[in-house]
Parts: C-alpha cells; sequence; structure tokens
C-alpha cells in the first residue's frame, strides 16, 4: 500500500509508483488476500480506498508494438483486467478515475479526455509504443471524444467490448467486435454481485423502517408482525428483491419498477395482515415509493440507464414519489393516533 501525493489517502497497488518509461508487471493471477478484498469491497469495506495507483503497466512480456487498453484505477475493475488478460502481452494504461469504475467515471467526468491526454503524456506513451492507437472500454465511450484525444496525443481512440473477458476475441478478429461484444447484458450473476452494497448502503433506511415498525406496535396500532414485516420488506424488496428479478418487472423505466413492485408488495402485506381501510391505504401509499427510490438507485449498478435517462427519471418522477411518500407519511400518523387513543 503507498500513500496518494494528492489525497493523502490509502491506495492499493500492485507494484510501487511507477517510474515513467520503465512500467511495472501486473500479475494475472489474483491472490488470496486480492479475493478477499474484492469480497470485501463489494459489502463497502473501504469502497473509496480501493484504488491502483494511476500509471502505465504491463502484462505479459510486452513489445512496442504491443496493443494499449485504457482502464479505470478502481482495484476491483483492474483486478478483473489482469485476470482476464492471462496469456496476453499487452499495456494497460490505468487512469485516475478517484477510484470508480468505468462507466460510473465516465459519467462523472473522471474517465475522460482530459484525463487520457494527460496520462498518455506522463507515461511517456509515445516513447514506448511504435503504433498510436488505444483500446477504451466502449462503456467508457461517454466521457471520451476520440477527435480531441487524437488531437492532444497523437493516439487514435478504438472501442473495444463491453466485458473485457471479450478482449481476447477482440484482439484476434484485428480490433474488430461483433455484434455480440456490444451487447450490454446485466444478467442475474451481475446483478447478485452488486446487491451486497445496495443493502449495505440502504442501512440507515432499514433502520429507520424498523424503528417506524416498532413505534407502531408500542402505540397498539398493530400487532408487532403487522407492524415491522411491511415496512422492512419494503427495503429488503427495493434493495434486494426487485433489483434480483429486473427483468420480470413490467416498464423501462427503474422506478416504474419499484413502484410495481411496491404495490404487489403492499398487496401481499394487505392480504398476509388483514386491515382496515386506513392501514391498507397506508400500505398502497408508503410502501410503493420506498421501494421505488431503492430500485431507482440501483440505476448506478447497471449500465441499462444512460446519464441522460437517469436525469429524465429525476424530473419526471420525483414530485410523484415525494408526494406518494407523504400521503403514506399521514396515514402512518392517523394510524399512530388512532392506536394511541385506543
Amino acid at each position: 500500500m503507498v500513500l496518494s501525493p494528492q489525497q493523502g489517502s490509502p491506495i492499493f497497488s500492485p507494484a510501487a509508483i511507477t517510474i515513467p518509461g520503465d512500467p511495472q508487471r501486473l500479475p494475472t493471477t489474483l491472490s488470496c488476500g486480492d479475493r478477499i478484498g474484492n469480497i470485501l469491497v463489494r459489502f463497502g469495506w473501504r469502497r473509496r480506498q480501493y484504488r491502483t495507483e494511476p500509471a502505465l503497466y504491463r502484462i505479459g512480456s510486452p513489445t512496442p508494438e504491443s496493443p494499449v487498453i485504457v482502464t479505470a484505477n478502481y482495484t476491483l475493475t483492474v483486478d478483473m483486467v489482469r485476470a482476464a488478460c492471462a496469456g496476453l502481452d499487452l499495456w494497460v494504461l490505468v487512469l485516475d478515475t478517484r477510484g470508480i469504475n468505468v462507466w460510473c467515471a465516465a459519467g462523472k467526468g473522471t474517465f475522460g479526455t482530459g484525463e487520457i491526454a494527460r496520462m498518455v503524456k506522463e507515461a511517456r506513451l509515445d516513447k514506448i509504443v511504435k503504433h498510436r492507437r488505444l483500446i477504451v472500454p466502449q462503456l467508457g465511450a461517454p466521457g471520451v471524444s476520440a477527435h480531441h484525444v487524437k488531437q492532444l496525443t497523437g493516439f487514435d481512440v478504438v472501442y473495444g467490448p463491453v466485458r473485457i473477458a471479450d478482449l481476447k476475441g477482440f484482439l484476434a478478429a484485428d480490433m474488430r467486435a461483433n455484434d455480440d461484444m456490444r451487447r450490454v447484458r446485466f444478467g442475474i450473476g451481475d446483478r447478485v454481485a452488486v446487491v451486497p452494497i445496495e443493502l449495505v448502503l440502504s442501512w440507515r433506511i432499514l433502520l429507520a423502517a424498523f424503528a417506524a415498525g416498532v413505534w407502531l406496535w408500542a402505540l397498539h396500532a398493530a400487532p408487532f408482525w403487522a407492524a415491522v414485516v411491511p415496512l422492512i420488506g419494503a427495503v429488503l424488496m427495493g434493495a434486494v428483491v426487485v433489483p434480483l428479478a429486473l427483468p420480470l418487472f413490467p416498464f423501462r423505466s427503474f422506478v416504474l419498477k419499484g413502484l410495481a413492485g411496491g404495490v404487489l408488495w403492499a398487496l401481499l402485506m394487505i392480504a398476509l395482515f388483514p386491515a382496515d381501510l386506513i392501514t391498507a391505504a397506508r400500505h398502497l401509499t408508503l410502501l410503493p415509493p420506498v421501494v421505488a427510490f431503492l430500485v431507482f438507485n440501483f440505476t448506478g449498478s447497471t449500465a441499462f440507464t444512460s446519464p441522460s435517462g437517469v436525469k429524465e427519471e429525476i424530473r419526471r418522477y420525483t414530485w410523484l414519489l415525494i408526494i406518494w411518500f407523504a400521503v403514506g407519511v399521514i396515514l402512518y400518523i392517523v394510524d399512530m393516533a388512532r392506536g394511541w387513543l385506543s
């Protein structure tokens, strides 16, 4: 571990700081410590400090004719890249994305034209390779202007496949990607991998939901399980169930998927814990917006929604969720008052 001279925070690095012209080698075999770290970071452990030193690295025994691939300095991303490149000889230009993955960094502007130009010059890449091509991951394209990179560095940008696992096939096809390599997927395995961090990030909402349920029970507004399960379940529905079953819910919008899941959960609670009209209305107004909010947060874990699509959902549905939730809070207070007065 070394310290970032810019930020003074711990940075996890596979090697010491690289000296331009003498790139360090990235091992393609992950150690036990690497694997444990990758698991822990998925649960939020030191997530902001899980970084690799930005520099030019080598995999295998690259020559001046070997390809140059560009990636982010999120260590989990770097580990995926080096493991997938076993058996290849190439250069890896790691950008300073503040420890954020390629797709998210491209949306935030840290994986972009200026950073590529800076690192190409800092690494003296033109002195190391004879060709003038940079392979940039397709998911980094929103932050990269290929013609500006060319103007600033003299290097052409070639957009690689969506997944690093397809890099070998991409290189074997003379850097031509087929339709399958361009297709963005977010299968069940991908969703399972990111659900833990979504759940960890929702702990405050989970705690608030539990407290609200206990409060209802303490005021005799509902039996313990009937008070706690609907609220706790809404959080788990939004952070775990709907994301895992994403394709099964209708609508393209994540907010609407969440609302559909929330309404389904509310109806299940009404059926499981028979209630009067006010309590049923509380379920239908309080639970769906909670689920929808958490599912919408999940857009940060998938490339299915573009940054402009996320902004459109915010613009279109924010007030709907606020008003819907506000009505639920009012009915929650009414339920509490009834329990307290009874």
